[in-house]
């Protein structure tokens, strides 16, 4: 009989209660990096209401990866101690915990959305200097004050061997705080995006020009983190399958379906596919139901190794069809469990399985 959306699923010897994941959204709401009450609720709500894994919004590992002032933080133990009561909370509800250990690049140092979201100047007492695998700032209009995007600065040798220890030294404090999963975020035009594509990689050093060249970093950071984390708990990583542009030289699904395998050898148990990010220029295909799931299930069907689908998926049919019919191993939901955070108790009562609810809702259930 195939897996079905509320089978477990077991990665290395880490089992998941159900195939759902609540996806990665940035929250805009931490102080200095600090989670808060506000992440207790976010999170601690998914977990209640059913998901298999409850992820993290992307988690700064150093204070300039944050992409605004209001992003979540992993880079000091203090900032990992507020999040850890928020961690042992989600595990008490039956969730797998996950953090994704980001690093924003050149899009960092921006207004939170809700403010506008434009660049804040490295001038600006909010902001700061960008690093990237280049010195070409982020095309997205002036900053704060028409002074400017924040000043990017591209990477040298000890730049790069600093991120990478970054990536690990945060790895070790999620550990500590009580995470079972690491996800390491190279999606979405983030800086490891931006050395994985030619439209924002024009180095001509190790880091740069060749495909093995161009996906070095995150091979190493993928290592890095593996060599730190426990043997018998799963690192993902989370990919842009595609720049999504078409007219130029781009990283694009065939150049995913390469990287696959060259990740699972670094140390990575599933790779978490969307798309998108690196430019504002991108042509999005459409985002009709599963609009991203093809780049998932081409990864899976290239490589073998599994894969979490994401994009517009808000049916449990339609999940429940991702994972029986083989196209994915997690479904991950982001704009749908923002609005119903009890999606997947609904949805095993809608597809028939029996799960187990919250013993304080127990009044609750259907049947």
């Amino acid at each position: 009989m195939p897996d079905s959306l509320f089978a477990p699923l077991t990665l290395r010897d880490t089992e998941l209660r159900n195939r759902v994941m609540l996806s990665p959204m940035c929250q805009y709401s931490a102080a200095d990096g600090f989670a808060n009450d506000w992440h207790r609720i976010h999170l601690g709500s998914r977990a209640v209401g059913g998901a298999g894994v409850v992820m993290t919004e992307a988690t700064a590992v150093e204070a300039c990866g944050r992409i605004t002032p209001g992003c979540l933080g992993i880079w000091s133990d203090e900032r990992a101690e507020a999040i850890e009561p928020i961690v042992e909370f989600v595990t008490s509800q039956g969730a797998t915990p996950g953090i994704q250990l980001a690093h924003a690049g050149r899009k960092a140092s921006h207004h939170p959305p809700a403010e506008g979201g434009d660049p804040i100047s490295a001038d600006d007492p909010d902001g700061w200097e960008t690093v990237s695998a280049t010195d070409e700032p982020y095309p997205d209009g002036d900053g704060a004050g028409g002074g400017g995007p924040a000043a990017t600065r591209r990477m040298d040798a000890g730049d790069v061997d600093e991120v990478i220890e970054s990536f690990a030294d945060a790895a070790v404090r999620s550990l500590d705080a009580g995470f079972e999963i690491a996800e390491v975020h190279a999606a979405h035009g983030y800086l490891l995006h931006q050395f994985l594509s030619p439209v924002t990689n024009d180095r001509d050093d190790e880091y740069g020009g060749s495909f093995g060249n161009r996906t070095r970093l995150v091979r190493e950071v993928v290592a890095a983190v593996r060599d730190v984390w426990p043997e018998d708990k799963p690192v993902f990583v989370r990919i842009s399958a595609t720049d999504w542009l078409p007219d130029r030289d781009s990283w694009d699904v065939d150049d995913s379906v390469r990287l696959a395998p060259l990740l699972a050898e670094a140390g990575a148990d599933l790779i978490d596919v969307s798309g998108g990010g690196i430019h504002p220029d991108q042509q999005l295909p459409g985002t009709g139901p599963g609009y991203q799931v093809p780049y998932a299930e081409a990864i899976r069907e290239g490589t073998d190794v599994p894969v979490a689908a994401v994009g517009g998926i808000t049916e449990p049919t339609h999940a429940d069809a991702l994972v029986r019919n083989g196209r994915a191993d997690l479904v991950a939901l982001g704009r749908e469990l923002l609005r119903h955070p009890y999606w997947p108790l609904e949805a095993a009562h809608e597809l028939g399985a029996d799960v187990e609810w919250p013993v304080q809702y127990q009044r609750g259930r259907f049947d």
